[in-house]
């Protein structure tokens, strides 16, 4: 694909019409949620912080990092995700992190690292979540050792189509950086249950690439979403019976 071809296979917000609506409702439902929850510092960084949902002391904890492609929204925006998995005694963590340009990826990456050890310090284990960019990164992250079992939502594994359209203006990706932090092409020597999921109504490449990452592993499974496009598959983890929360009780008890 050229530039061009490139530039609409990953515009997510341009493929969904009514994204920007979504978003804002993610936020309002976020706005009532997150007063319940106790932001932690784990960094120096503006955005180095944690918000924690207690589902109760000592309760299995799921991980979660948002998306926006690296270099949009935050963890605030997210809050309404905790609904799903707090109905079923499950904790949840939000975890910020910087945005390119001001952080290069390979930096992002460092900082999750940073968080999930933080994490570790109170929960010698947990499951790991994260969304479109978040997917990316829980994958980076599954060699933590507080990491037991992971779901990966609508992520990327191979970053070269990234370097080469328009999401590489803020991200200033080289091949090498790409290809260092690409998921597919860093496969940890000893693997942990991974679930993929995305929705069958997302762009072809996001289907792919969460397709062609579960071909090469031996412990994930693949889960597509019938009829969720990029944005409306996270009420499948906002929702205490959705399908999302459900693989996510599975995760906790792996």
């Amino acid at each position: 694909m050229d530039r061009a071809a490139l530039d609409a296979a990953y515009n997510n917000s341009a493929a969904v019409t009514n994204s920007a609506q979504i978003v804002e409702n993610w936020r309002r439902r976020s706005d009532v949620l997150r007063p319940s929850s106790r932001e932690l510092r784990y960094g120096r960084a503006e955005r180095n912080c944690i918000d924690y949902f207690e589902a109760r002391p000592d309760a299995p904890l799921l991980v979660f990092i948002h998306g926006g492609y690296w270099q949009m929204r935050a963890k605030e925006q997210f809050a309404f995700l905790a609904a799903g998995p707090l109905a079923h005694g499950i904790s949840v963590a939000l975890v910020g992190y910087t945005l390119a340009p001001e952080k290069r990826l390979s930096g992002i990456v460092a900082e999750i690292s940073d968080a999930l050890t933080f994490i570790s310090r109170t929960n010698a284990s947990f499951s790991l979540s994260g969304w479109s960019a978040g997917g990316h990164l829980t994958a980076m992250a599954m060699r933590h050792p507080a990491v037991k079992a992971g779901l990966a939502i609508s992520g990327i594994y191979d970053l070269e189509p990234i370097r080469l359209c328009y999401l590489n203006d803020k991200l200033r990706l080289d091949a090498e950086e790409a290809r260092r932090n690409s998921p597919l092409f860093n496969l940890p020597e000893k693997e942990k249950p991974l679930a993929i999921t995305y929705g069958t109504a997302e762009l072809p490449e996001l289907q792919r690439q969460s397709e062609a990452y579960a071909r090469v592993l031996k412990r994930a499974g693949l889960h597509p979403l019938q009829g969720h496009n990029h944005f409306s598959i996270l009420e499948e983890l906002a929702a205490p019976e959705g399908r999302l929360t459900a693989l996510v009780r599975t995760l906790v008890d792996a």
